[in-house]
């Protein structure tokens, strides 16, 4: 078997780092795009995630790629796998 199928089907998102300031860690706002209910007009909706960045090497700004791991803190289930985009300097 590939290395693909043997990893487990874990769930991965995309999203920006909105925050680097705690040791190991860093905020991702993740956003999707989702009809309303009722009004059927398409709406954005937003969540954070606290994933683990075990070097600190990802910045604010920086668009990084998630993935659902075992919970390391109270609030940390999700690690940062991958690297999409680095942000850029204005």
């Amino acid at each position: 078997m590939s290395e693909a199928q043997v990893t487990k089907n874990t769930r991965t998102l995309v999203g920006r780092v909105v925050s680097d300031k705690r040791a190991k860690t860093v905020t991702v706002l993740v956003e999707r795009r989702a009809k309303h209910e009722l009004y059927g007009k398409i709406v954005a909706r937003s969540r954070k995630y606290h994933a683990h960045d075990e070097n600190g090497e990802y910045k604010m700004g920086d668009l990084v790629e998630i993935s659902e791991g075992r919970p390391i803190s109270k609030t940390k289930s999700w690690v940062v796998t991958r690297l999409v985009e680095k942000a850029r300097l204005v």
